[in-house]
Order: C-alpha cells, then sequence, then structure tokens
C-alpha cells in the first residue's frame, strides 16, 4: 500500500505533485468521504462502493453479489469516456460487462495515493488513448488477484485456473468460484507488478458497440443530474458580473438597492474584476445582480475592436518577426524559379465555446473545510484552484466532480469559475453556495478560440509540379497565455498552433513538397485564448486543405489524384482519404445539381478525412445531402462511440463554418447569446456515414477531435464546384451564405 501524504501538505506542493503524476496500484482505502459527499448531492450519478467492499487494486471493486465498480478519473461529456474505459477494464477482468457500474475517486483521494489514478484531464482527445495502458493493466492485475485467491483457497497452482464472465474456473477439475465470493481475500493480496496484457487479436469486450453505462435513459428523461441542478440543504446562489473589458477593474459598486430585494442576502466583490450577488434563488440573485450599480475600471483594452485586431494580423501576413513550425529545402529559390505562382490568404475568427450548461460550481467554505462540487475536465485543475482560493492546505479541500453539460476545451485549463465559486463561499462561512454564470456572461468571458489570418503561397514550374509550399500564419498563441512556460522552453515558439502541419508526430502534414516553409507570426490580443474543440487544426484544416484544391486545379489534376500524388510516404492518412473517395462516389458522375468536395487532416494521432455532397441555390442557400467520414483512430474501443462522435463533430464543424464568430468592441465581445452566436439545426444536419479503419500497430488515436477540422474545407471545395467561388473567410454568413 502506498504511503498517505501527510495532513500538512502545502499547496505549493499539491500543484507541483499534480503536475508529475505517475500511475500505480494500490489497494485498502476508504472512500467513506467521497461516499457521503455524493450522498448529500443526491445525483444519483455514481455508484458508490460501501466501505467494507474490497477494492481489487485502486481500478476495481468487487462486491459480493458480483457487482463491478470500475474507477473513473476522465470527465464525461457526452462522448462516451467512461464506457470506454470501463470496457478496456473489463476486457482485461474477464467480469460480466452487465453488472459493471463506475465510481469517480476525487483528486483529494489520489493525492494521498500519490496520484494512483493517473491524470484527471479529459483534453486533446486523450480520454482513451493516453490511460490504455494502465487502465488495461488495472483490470489484468485484480484479474490475476482474484485468481491467486481462488488457487489459494483451493490449493492449486494460479496457472491451472482461468477467468471469464466473472467466473474463475480450476481447468483440470473443474472447480468454479465467482469473483465475488473470493474478492475480500483478494483485495489482501499484494497488487502484481509483472502484468501481461492481452493481445489484440483475443479481445471481446473493446472493439465492440456495447451500450454506455452513464446512464442514458437519465439524460433522455431529464433525470441526469448536471453541476447546474445541485441542490444541498441550506444552499444559497450566486450570480456573477465581471468587467465587459477584458483586462478592466471593479472601480467601485453600490449595492443599496440589491440588498432590498426580496431573497438577497449579501452583494461581495470578488477578486479585482467582479461583483456577485448571493440570494435564495437564481432569479432573485439574477435580478438583485441587475440592480447592482458597478462603475468599471476598463483599462488599456478599452478601444480595442474586431477592425484594429485584423489590422495586426494582416501587418502580421508579411512580418519577418516569425517562428518556422515546418521547413524543408529552399522555398525563396522555389518561388523564385516559379513559372507560376498561385496565392491565397484566409480569416478566421475568435469562437466561443458555447457550453450548453453555463459555467458554474458549488463551494462550501469553512476555516476547517473546502469542499467543491464541479462540472469540470480536469479534477485535479480544480482541486488546484480550490486550494489556492481557500487559503487552506490540500488535506482540507476536496472537489467532487459532477457530469458536465458541456466542455469542448473550457473547463479543462480553466478554472475560474471554481476560482470564484470558493471566494464567494468564503464570505459566508459554512455556508453551500452555487454559483451559476449567466449566458451573457458565459459568451462574453470565455477562454477563445485563437483568431488567425494566413497567406498560402505555392510555386509550380513548366512541368505543372508543385515545387514548393509557403504558409504564412499570423495570429494569436494559446500557449503564450495559458502555458508560458512551454512557449518560454520553445524559444518564444508555440508549437501548438502547427497542429496538422508539423514534420512529425500526432499533429504531422500528411503531404510531401520539394520546399516547404511553415511559420508563425505571433500577434496575441487582449481577447483571452483557449483550447477549443479541436483547437488549431481547425483553421488550418482550411488553409491547407481548400488552397490544396486550388493547387489541383492550377495544375490541371483531379482532387484526389493530386493529393495521392504527395501522399505516398503517409500510408494510413492516403487511406481515409481513398476510403472517403471510394464512399461518396468520386469517380462516378455525381447527380444533376450534387457537388462533391472533400478534404483530409491527421491531428490526435488519428489520419481522418471527409468527403460531402451539396447543393446550392441562388449562388448563396447551401444543403449538404451527405458527408462521408473516414477515421484510423489506431483501436476503435467501441465503434458505436466512434460513429457518434464524429457525426456530433460535424455539428461543431460546420456551425463554425456557416454561424459562428466573437466579435470585439470598444475592448468587449459583442455576441452574448445564441440568437447571434448560433448553431445548426437539427433539420440542416446531413446524414454521416462513418468508416472506422484500423491502423493498429502501437498507435492509439483520438476521437473526439479530428474530424471537426475536416468538415469545412470539404463543404467550401464542393462549394467551389457548385458555384466557382472561392470562400476563403468564416463565418460564411458574413458572405451571404448559409446552410438550409
Amino acid at each position: 500500500m502506498t504511503t498517505a501524504i501527510t495532513t500538512n501538505t502545502s499547496r505549493r506542493q499539491f500543484i507541483i505533485g499534480s503536475s508529475t503524476i505517475a500511475a500505480g496500484l494500490a489497494i485498502g482505502f476508504d472512500f467513506g468521504v467521497m461516499a457521503e459527499a455524493h450522498a448529500a448531492m443526491g445525483t444519483g450519478t455514481t455508484s458508490m462502493a460501501p466501505l467494507a467492499t474490497p477494492e481489487i487494486g485502486v481500478w476495481v471493486v468487487v462486491k459480493p453479489n458480483d457487482d463491478v465498480v470500475v474507477r473513473i478519473v476522465r470527465s464525461e461529456m457526452g462522448q462516451g469516456t467512461i464506457t470506454g474505459l470501463a470496457q478496456m477494464v473489463a476486457e482485461e477482468l474477464q467480469c460480466d460487462w452487465k453488472k459493471v457500474s463506475y465510481e469517480y475517486p476525487s483528486p483529494a483521494e489520489s493525492l494521498k495515493r500519490k496520484q494512483a489514478w493517473g491524470s484527471y484531464s479529459t483534453g486533446g482527445s486523450r480520454g482513451i488513448r493516453t490511460s490504455e495502458q494502465y487502465v488495461r493493466k488495472g483490470g489484468a492485475a485484480a484479474r490475476m488477484m482474484l485468481i491467486q485467491a481462488a488457487a489459494t483457497q483451493w490449493g492449486v497452482p494460479a496457472a491451472e485456473c482461468i477467468a471469464l464472465n466473472s467466473v474463475i474456473t480450476h481447468t483440470p477439475s473443474g472447480r468454479k468460484t465467482t469473483f465475488g465470493k473470493v474478492s475480500v481475500a483478494a483485495s489482501q493480496l499484494a497488487v502484481p507488478t509483472d502484468v501481461p496484457l492481452k493481445d489484440p487479436k483475443d479481445w471481446t469486450l473493446i472493439g465492440k458497440p456495447v451500450n454506455r453505462i452513464d446512464g442514458v435513459a437519465d439524460k433522455v428523461t431529464g433525470k441526469q443530474i448536471y453541476a447546474i441542478d445541485l441542490t444541498m440543504p441550506g444552499m444559497l446562489v450566486a450570480n456573477i458580473r465581471q468587467c465587459p473589458v477584458f483586462g478592466g477593474k471593479v472601480k467601485s459598486f453600490d449595492a443599496t438597492k440589491a440588498l432590498s430585494m426580496k431573497g438577497v442576502k449579501k452583494v461581495v466583490q470578488v477578486g479585482d474584476t467582479a461583483v456577485a450577488t448571493i440570494a435564495d434563488t437564481f432569479w432573485h440573485a439574477k435580478t438583485a445582480m441587475e440592480q447592482v450599480n458597478i462603475t468599471w475600471d476598463e483599462g488599456a483594452n478599452a478601444n480595442v475592436s474586431s477592425a484594429t485586431i485584423k489590422k495586426t494580423l494582416v501587418e502580421g501576413l508579411t512580418a519577418k518577426d516569425v517562428f518556422v513550425g515546418n521547413a524543408n529545402g529552399d522555398i525563396e529559390a522555389a518561388l523564385a524559379g516559379a513559372s507560376k505562382t498561385v496565392e491565397a490568404t484566409y480569416f478566421y475568427p475568435f469562437l466561443s465555446h458555447a457550453t450548453l450548461e453555463p459555467q458554474n460550481a458549488t463551494a462550501k467554505w469553512t476555516p476547517e473545510m473546502c469542499e467543491v462540487w464541479a462540472p469540470t475536465q480536469d479534477g485535479e485543475a480544480s482541486y488546484a484552484a480550490a486550494i489556492a482560493a481557500s487559503g487552506l492546505p490540500a488535506d482540507k479541500c476536496n472537489v467532487y466532480k459532477v457530469n458536465l453539460g458541456g466542455g469542448f476545451g473550457r473547463r479543462g485549463a480553466f478554472q475560474d469559475f471554481v476560482t470564484q465559486s470558493v471566494l464567494v463561499a468564503k464570505q459566508m462561512p459554512g455556508t453551500p453556495i452555487k454559483l451559476i454564470w449567466t449566458r451573457e456572461e458565459d459568451m462574453t468571458h470565455d477562454h477563445y478560440h485563437p483568431v488567425m489570418m494566413c497567406k498560402m503561397t505555392a510555386s509550380i514550374d513548366a512541368k505543372k509540379q508543385v515545387t514548393g509550399l509557403n504558409m504564412h500564419l499570423s495570429g494569436q498563441s494559446i500557449l503564450a497565455t495559458v502555458r508560458p512556460a512551454v512557449v518560454a522552453s520553445n524559444k518564444g515558439k508555440d508549437p501548438a498552433v502547427f497542429q496538422g502541419l508539423d514534420a512529425g508526430g500526432e499533429h504531422s502534414i500528411s503531404y510531401s513538397f520539394p520546399n516547404l516553409n511553415i511559420v508563425h507570426a505571433m500577434r496575441n490580443t487582449s481577447v483571452p485564448p483557449g483550447f477549443w474543440r479541436g483547437v488549431n487544426v481547425n483553421q488550418n484544416a482550411i488553409f491547407l486543405e481548400t488552397f490544396m484544391d486550388e493547387l489541383a486545379e492550377a495544375t490541371g489534376m483531379d482532387a484526389v489524384e493530386f493529393r495521392r500524388q504527395h501522399m505516398q510516404k503517409f500510408p494510413r492518412a492516403l487511406n481515409v482519404l481513398n476510403a472517403v473517395a471510394d464512399g461518396i462516389g468520386w469517380t462516378k458522375p455525381a447527380a444533376p445539381g450534387v457537388y462533391r468536395g472533400l478534404a483530409q487532416m491527421n491531428s490526435y494521432g488519428s489520419p481522418v478525412a471527409a468527403a460531402c455532397e451539396i447543393s446550392v441555390t441562388n449562388g448563396t442557400d447551401v444543403k449538404i445531402l451527405r458527408i462521408v467520414a473516414a477515421t484510423d483512430p489506431g483501436y476503435a474501443v467501441n465503434p458505436a462511440q466512434i460513429e457518434r462522435q464524429v457525426a456530433g463533430s460535424f455539428v461543431y464543424g460546420l456551425s463554425a463554418l456557416f454561424e459562428e464568430e466573437i466579435t470585439i468592441e470598444k475592448g468587449a465581445v459583442v455576441q452574448q447569446n445564441f440568437d447571434t452566436f448560433n448553431s445548426i439545426r437539427l433539420y440542416q444536419m446531413p446524414k454521416v456515414e462513418t468508416i472506422i479503419i484500423q491502423g493498429g500497430g502501437k498507435e492509439w488515436g483520438g476521437v473526439g477531435e479530428p474530424t471537426i477540422a475536416v468538415a469545412a474545407p470539404a463543404v467550401l471545395n464542393a462549394f467551389y464546384r457548385a458555384t466557382g467561388k472561392r470562400l476563403r473567410d468564416v463565418p460564411l454568413k458574413n458572405s451571404g451564405i448559409k446552410l438550409v
């Protein structure tokens, strides 16, 4: 058993320790605190293990009735991560899948075990692929312990016993017992260190489209409890308003009128930038907030606008102060010797995450204990935020994860909602307070998809061969704001800007050119950037894949054949391209009035491609008739979930293409709700046909984000074939184009 960390753990010690997580196995931890916390919530969202129930390693609890509880630390946001992780544990455990449920260990418990459960972060399409090794080993180790317990009881070698469907059998004699009958004895054994895993060819559960285990029926009927739904005895509700100008502060406020209103308990300042009202209901808190007279110190950014930002980006397109992301050959010589050059300039806007559930968290603070209930993508980041805001040591704090009503990157690296909830709760000690942002606050105080422009230039020789490609990015860096240490370690460069364009790795480019130069002129703004589902590959795919179509036309080649010519060194990427070309019937004539486009990209370790068929009326009204999508995640844990993720990703990608943008006036966000930051509707959503290719080897790629990027360029390429117009600025609504 790992030793517990002493109770004088400092906030600094925790934050440092949580950045160097190492997965491991341990047994015998008391889950009482966690069970009591969830009982107080009354959520029913997890299946909590009673104190007397033995755990078999840190990942598995086996009850006497053979029910299996799998511990999950990644967050569920609708993507099916819980089910996929449980499948992998159950595959190696050899338990009865029908008896599997799950629970969330809190980060405080993980800290006491020296981060035994590994990373809590759920983002970058890493929920499955970066934990598959150790969660499978957790299931395999538990199986070995259960078998050893049964073998010891029978007085036979463990090698003579097998486990299947929660039953252990001694093969020579035929004797049988169940997991539940030997779980107590198994929990007393040392966790094995040499834990072999199944060969993928022997998998019976991984790769199957099993039903989800996270209460789909409750979501359909509205019984599912999200963080915004929490109720507790004596709980109050807070609403918050922050300075609308980024970087601004509270100068003063008058709460006299608000304090006289029904249900209002208190009006408080939150840090330097916000004011909160605390009342008995959300409505009372919200209406009171409207009566608080706040004077803002708007600071230096009050004159920033979308126009001033774009002017800065345009200057960056020809700037020399650039960071090289990927280069080979001599691009200047190629351009100088070209028989023909092709150029195109693109713009991609700020975007809000627009989670259906606005930011919120519930906190209860006393001088002895701080507890937070939060919809978080990273329980440890929330824990660190709670510790820092509480002023208490780590062992006096805890965070309980509640299922999220959308994340998309907003609730991972950014824990402002957790920090604020604790700061508010500290001003009414002993009272649980649920802080809820309004939709307007959520949309105007996001951490936005970065704004970016790009100038593409290619050289073509007399034989109509592309001899060079120059890609000049100009725009914001996420990491310069969120993780400046990463930028500093790369001599000022943000490597994430080049997603899908790298020379190698999980975001490598899938084309070869004799001369290549991809650079970034970093032009940061006052608008805070963030990780928005898919992140930088979204705009990079538009820039590269629509330009590839332009180059195909300039060289007189078919768009697919042109790509194939430059993809010979990338067989997995070529496979997904060929799959969607075949699926859409690329070589066959389309029906009258139907036009096709396609795109491919590699990101998060998964080559993906999409091909679409569209029709266009009056040159402006686009109907997407069909999308064929191919994805190669290396291994498919749950094909049904992959299909849903791919289809869902196109909703996100197409909404951004046609409707969504965040603009700035006088230093503040203009769009405040879904009437001005729109999403496509169900009737506009095309049929999506998903092709899953398993590249195998040692590759585990992502699923939730990669295909977002190929939706937009595929449609843009089809639109050109339908109208003869190249659209290079997003969103298309600004060009009078709409989805019907």
